[in-house]
């Protein structure tokens, strides 16, 4: 009997200290979690109740665990912090007000940033023969996209044509390691399905050329400023007999 009485005690003390203080949100909230979209405003209020003593109601906010500077008046018994722009990076950030005075008195609140892949656009690439290429692009989005390559229309068969792909759910590569006129030259698609904003795509239009040979520009300076160093030792080991034999002269 005892023990039930405890658990009910510690539940009603649980209970008193999510209502003593509150986080509203303008656009309203999920429970915890508040979508909306990148460029958009959001504000959130916090406030404390009359179960909380009042002198000890100053209010502190921290983004991700980082305090937030507040000014002087935005302290007390209610303060209010304004997200303006709400950026991809806010994605995932949990914003938690808390009591100055006593940090276990708290109330956190989520973004679900929504937010399309940036894509729709057309590059051309030019590689040399037997050189290698890099295709990439900025898969990154919320919800997450499914992506596809395609070659001149065609899901592209990346058993053939030694080809790599990367993604890590923020930049999708494909690398062609040696290009080969008649295997990879074409038209390239890296396609993204969102099952919020549609299909949307990057096309590359890939040229093979003929090889190109590297010029070592490294070591044919080292081998210029070589000589040039030979030269002037040469010249100021001598520079003796040079003044002599142009005073006879």
């Amino acid at each position: 009997m005892s023990v039930s009485i405890s658990l009910v005690l510690l539940l009603l003390c649980c209970v008193s200290r999510i209502k003593a203080l509150t986080v509203e949100s303008c656009p309203s909230a999920t429970g915890s979690s508040l979508q909306t979209t990148v460029e958009a405003t959001v504000t959130l209020t916090c406030k404390t109740d009359e179960s909380i003593d009042p002198s000890n109601q100053e209010l502190q906010w921290f983004r991700n665990g980082v305090r937030v500077n507040l000014a002087e008046e935005n302290r007390m018994y209610r303060s209010s912090l304004c997200v303006q722009p709400v950026t991809k990076e806010d994605n995932g950030v949990v914003f938690t007000c808390q009591l100055k005075g006593d940090a276990s008195v708290n109330n956190s609140i989520e973004f679900d940033v929504q937010y399309p892949p940036e894509l729709n656009d057309t590059e051309e690439v030019f590689v040399g023969e037997t050189n290698g290429v890099v295709l990439s692009c900025d898969v990154r989005a919320n919800p997450p996209v499914s992506l596809v390559w395609k070659k001149d229309g065609e899901v592209l068969d990346l058993a053939t044509g030694s080809y790599k792909t990367i993604n890590n759910g923020i930049t999708a590569e494909l690398s062609i390691p040696k290009a080969k006129r008649d295997v990879h030259q074409g038209t390239y698609v890296c396609e993204v399905t969102s099952p919020a904003y549609g299909i949307t795509s990057r096309t590359f239009t890939v040229t093979v050329g003929d090889k190109v040979i590297a010029f070592p520009l490294g070591p044919t300076i080292a081998g210029v400023v070589v000589v040039v160093c030979t030269v002037a030792l040469a010249l100021l080991s001598r520079v003796d007999k040079i003044i002599k034999c142009c005073k006879r002269n």
